[in-house]
């Protein structure tokens, strides 16, 4: 991609967003247009110090589009509600579902290629399995509004005779890393569990409420932040072919293993308390979740991942304990 084009990013003053935004920012691209809703304090530092051409609110994005008839490059769309413990549909559905076939339907009648944030959370218990086949999609029964909002997206995508030249929706699985001060009760583990050391001295884990699994035992696909951004940068610049693809390591981890390295990181001992999780999301608790990543890697993604060590490591001593930004 030509270091002039212009580059539209939605969610750029959030946490996958304005990562993107750094790392493009990084590679000499500057002609990017940001959007997002700005109102939030919390997020300026985010995206202050980053260099982008415009700044459009959300709400006001089409109509901007539509008289400033900017000749885009690449649309990243990668803002949502991402709140799992909002249950009024309705909002998801505005902004996650509406919004997505908005930008959807522009990048088609322009011809300008997409990538969007999907999301693990379609896969709900994980009654079918973790795998990004498109036949699966209509099967899948998410578990909370936020989920159901993600798959409808891409049951709506898959659906499309119309679409843009290329097009990828990338099944986020948890992703963690810096820039995600902002998000208070749905940052990472990670974040948290640091915090909570700092002020503590020990983590505060859910207890299991399933037998098969003990408590701390439950399992998580955990991505780092700066692997989502080289796929995206990777998926621009290869246009491999279009579909869904998973977006995690491939390699499930415990949460005890996640506190084991968090406290490594830090250079102290393991301290790890139990606690009950909270009534309202504990029928809608995914005990085990990894991704399969066969198909991001048969079509030509060959760089490693960073283990969950390296990448813990690497969030904790350069960000998270001065306090930084990517």
């Amino acid at each position: 991609m030509n270091k002039n084009a212009t580059i539209l990013i939605t969610g750029a003053a959030g946490f996958v967003g304005s990562c993107l935004l750094s790392y493009f920012n990084q590679k000499g691209f500057y002609n990017i247009i940001i959007v997002d809703e700005f109102e939030t304090e919390k997020k300026l530092s985010n995206y202050i110090d980053k260099k982008y051409c415009d700044k459009i609110h959300r709400n006001n994005l089409f109509h901007w589009l539509k008289t400033e008839q900017r000749n885009i490059a690449f649309v990243f769309h990668l803002g949502a509600r991402t709140d799992t413990t909002e249950f009024d549909y309705s909002v998801h559905e505005k902004l996650n579902l509406e919004y997505s076939k908005q930008i959807w339907n522009y990048c088609t009648e322009n011809n300008i290629p997409l990538v969007y944030a999907s999301s693990a959370a379609t896969y709900g218990m994980g009654d079918f399995g973790y795998e990004d086949a498109h036949e699966l999609v209509e099967k899948l029964q998410p578990l909370n509004p936020y989920g159901v909002s993600k798959n409808e997206f891409d049951k709506f995508v898959i659906g499309q005779k119309n679409q843009p030249p290329f097009w990828a929706g990338l099944k986020f699985f948890n992703v963690y890393g810096p820039n995600e001060f902002h998000k208070g009760r749905m940052a990472s583990v990670v974040f948290h569990a640091f915090n909570q050391i700092v002020e503590t001295g020990k983590v505060k884990l859910f207890k299991s409420h399933n037998p098969n699994y003990k408590d701390g035992e439950q399992l998580r696909d955990f991505i780092y932040v700066k692997d989502v951004i080289e796929i995206c940068f990777w998926m621009m610049e290869n246009k491999p072919a279009s579909g869904l693809y998973n977006l995690g390591t491939g390699k499930a981890h415990s949460f005890n293993e996640l506190a084991a390295a968090i406290f490594k990181s830090m250079e102290k001992e393991n301290c790890i308390e139990f606690v009950d999780m909270p009534i309202d999301i504990r029928e809608k608790y995914q005990y085990f979740t990894e991704a399969k990543m066969d198909k991001l890697r048969n079509v030509g993604y060959q760089k490693e991942f960073y283990s969950l060590e390296e990448g813990v490591k690497n969030y904790v001593n350069n960000y998270l304990i001065d306090g930084n930004y990517f």
